[in-house]
């Protein structure tokens, strides 16, 4: 008879944009043709959480700049705080809270949802100087990086010889400007600036570069030869992967930490696909030379992608950050609130038919509707309740079959 071991819950760490992915699984210890015995795993359920950071932090550096124009132009709507304040100890930034949050919740559900014993966290940290420059570091050349013994403007004058990167003009004064500007997510590496005279730079303002240099292809290839990725996604897990740990701790569960070597290293003699979820499957120890697998792998992937719910603000600001209209404070209409996923019956006019999707609060029963076709209005006397907004939205995809051809490493 096989032994069975605890069902675990694994997490699997990544630099992408989106959350780590959780999986549900099952060991057992069997016994082969050879009467030896092994461990094999089956994967319950694996769950892609997508969280809602960069929209987080777009709001907020939205309600950054509404209070820096208020106070620039002596309109001041709050006084600015101290440079000098501290920070509690444990403190994340709001956006990096959220994914750590987020990640505990559906743990916490998924052990009230299965009998788990154990939670399994891949611990990958991500070197970001040397995934700057590209190659690997040791010793004291982590001590020189690009700016080593100059600043950023010299450099920059060297690198572009004292010239326009937009025009090329030269004799001229010259402005560093963001390559992707801050507002549309731009970082201040060295990578991502350039030097700009002014025209160019008030003419650029906001926009991508490739919508700027559209008539000039050469200046746009020189200029994005120069650039790279930003290593923000991988600087966001090295803060978050320790207070997600002592987070999981709190659940009540034994938290076991291991290398995302190891994770690469069953994927890889499984053959596995590289994915979130595949690689949530794949944490923790198995002997594959002993004959450890993974025989089960769930063919539809549950998508939880983070939706909020709803605004704690109570007006509702115009473009420049000022209130323009008060939000009712009730949030409840005809029994509904803004997130619940409903069908309506629409027996007549434009949008004669039946329509399912998450609606949107009004007091006087005119919902919005957010439908494939788009968004229409409909009265609550048309609408059916099928789930109440949770703060996720759901949806499922195919998980890939693994590869015939077993590998080791």
């Amino acid at each position: 008879m096989p032994s069975r071991r605890p069902t675990e819950c694994s997490c699997a760490s990544t630099p992408a944009p989106r959350a780590p992915a959780l999986a549900l699984t099952d060991e057992k210890k069997e016994t082969d043709d050879q009467g030896t015995t092994i461990t094999v795993r089956r994967g319950l359920i694996t769950i892609e959480l997508q969280h809602r950071g960069a929209q987080i932090r777009d709001r907020m550096a939205q309600r950054t700049g509404y209070r820096h124009r208020r106070r620039s132009a002596n309109h001041r709507y709050r006084a600015p705080r101290a440079h000098n304040r501290t920070r509690p100890t444990g403190w994340l930034p709001p956006s990096l809270r959220h994914r750590v949050d987020t990640t505990v919740s559906w743990a916490v559900r998924l052990c009230r949802y299965a009998p788990v014993t154990e939670i399994h966290v891949e611990h990958a940290a991500f070197d970001t100087h040397s995934m700057s420059v590209g190659r690997q570091l040791t010793g004291t050349q982590y001590q020189q990086g690009t700016l080593a013994g100059t600043d950023a403007r010299a450099y920059l004058h060297e690198m572009w010889r004292s010239a326009c990167a937009y025009c090329g003009a030269t004799g001229v004064p010259l402005n560093i400007d963001h390559v992707r500007p801050r507002s549309r997510g731009g970082a201040d590496r060295i990578s991502n600036l350039v030097l700009a005279c002014v025209p160019c730079n008030k003419a650029k303002g906001n926009l991508p570069v490739g919508v700027f240099l559209a008539h000039r292809p050469d200046r746009l290839a020189q200029i994005l030869a120069q650039a790279r990725p930003p290593l923000r996604d991988a600087a966001a897990m090295n803060t978050t992967l320790c207070r997600l740990t002592e987070a999981l701790t709190a659940v009540g569960r034994p938290v076991h930490t291991w290398t995302g070597h190891l994770s690469k290293r069953n994927r890889t003699a499984t053959g596995l696909h590289k994915t979130h979820t595949q690689d949530a499957l794949c944490v923790g120890r198995l002997d594959h030379e002993n004959g450890d697998t993974i025989v089960r792998i769930p063919a539809h992937v549950l998508i939880a992608k983070a939706t909020g719910r709803g605004s704690y603000a109570r007006t509702t600001p115009d473009r420049y950050g000022f209130p323009r209209l008060r939000r009712a404070r009730t949030k409840q209409h005809f029994g509904y609130v803004t997130g619940d996923l409903v069908r309506a019956v629409v027996p007549s006019g434009k949008w004669t038919g039946t329509w399912t999707g998450r609606i949107s609060v009004r007091a006087r029963g005119q919902h919005s509707l957010t439908t494939p076709a788009g968004r229409i209005n409909v009265s609550h006397w048309n609408l059916r309740l099928l789930q109440r907004g949770d703060g996720y939205g759901y949806d499922t995809r195919p998980e890939p079959a693994p590869s015939t051809s077993r590998k080791t490493c």
